[in-house]
C-alpha cells in the first residue's frame, strides 16, 4: 500500500522540486564504445558519478569529457559495465575489477552466444565463485538494438537492482 507521503515525495522529485537521494552511486563503463558514451551520459543524469575505465590510452584520447578511472581506484560502491566483450584485455581487466570488491559487475553480450569472459578469467586462475559474480546478460529485456537503447536497458536494470526491484512491469 502506498502512503500519501510517499506519493507526495515522488511527485516532488518528478517535478524537480527536490533532488532524489541517490547515495554514493558510481557507474564505471569499461572500454570506450558507443554504448559506454550513452551509459555515462545517461548515468550522470540519473545521479551516478560516471567514469570510463579504458586501458588503451589511444582509445580514450577523444573522451576528454569523461573522468578516467583505474581498477585500483574502484571500491564496493561501483556498478561496473563492460561494454565490449571482444577486447583482448577483457580477462585481465575483469580480474582486477573482481579483486577490487565491486558491488555489481556486468558484461554486455548476446545471451545466445558463449560468454567470452568465463574462459578468459579461468585462464587467469580466477576462482569460480568470483567468475559467478559477473552478470550476463545485463539490463532489462526490451529488445534493445541501438547503443542508446542498450544503455537505457542497462541503466534501468541497475536502478531496479539498486532499488531491490525485479524490473519489468510487475509491481
Amino acid at each position: 500500500m502506498t502512503h500519501a507521503h510517499d506519493d507526495d515525495a515522488a511527485c516532488a522529485v518528478a517535478h524537480g522540486e527536490v533532488k532524489p537521494d541517490t547515495g554514493d552511486r558510481i557507474l564505471v563503463a569499461v572500454f570506450a564504445s558507443p554504448v559506454a558514451r550513452y551509459l555515462l551520459r545517461y548515468g550522470a543524469d540519473l545521479g551516478f558519478d560516471a567514469f570510463l575505465l579504458e586501458p588503451d590510452p589511444e582509445r580514450a584520447a577523444d573522451w576528454t569529457d569523461v573522468k578516467p578511472i583505474a581498477p585500483a581506484d574502484l571500491d564496493g560502491r561501483a556498478d561496473v559495465v563492460v561494454t565490449d566483450h571482444h577486447r583482448d584485455e577483457l580477462g585481465p581487466v575483469l580480474r582486477d575489477i573482481l579483486a577490487a570488491g565491486i558491488r555489481w559487475i556486468g558484461v554486455m553480450g548476446n545471451p545466445r552466444h558463449p560468454a567470452p569472459h568465463v574462459p578468459a578469467l579461468r585462464a587467469l586462475g580466477v576462482a569460480e565463485n568470483d567468475i559467478a559474480r559477473v552478470h550476463r546478460p545485463i539490463g532489462l529485456n526490451i529488445g534493445s538494438r541501438t547503443p542508446a537503447e542498450i544503455a537505457v536497458a542497462t541503466l534501468a536494470g541497475l536502478l531496479a537492482d539498486r532499488n531491490g526491484r525485479p524490473g519489468g512491469f510487475e509491481f
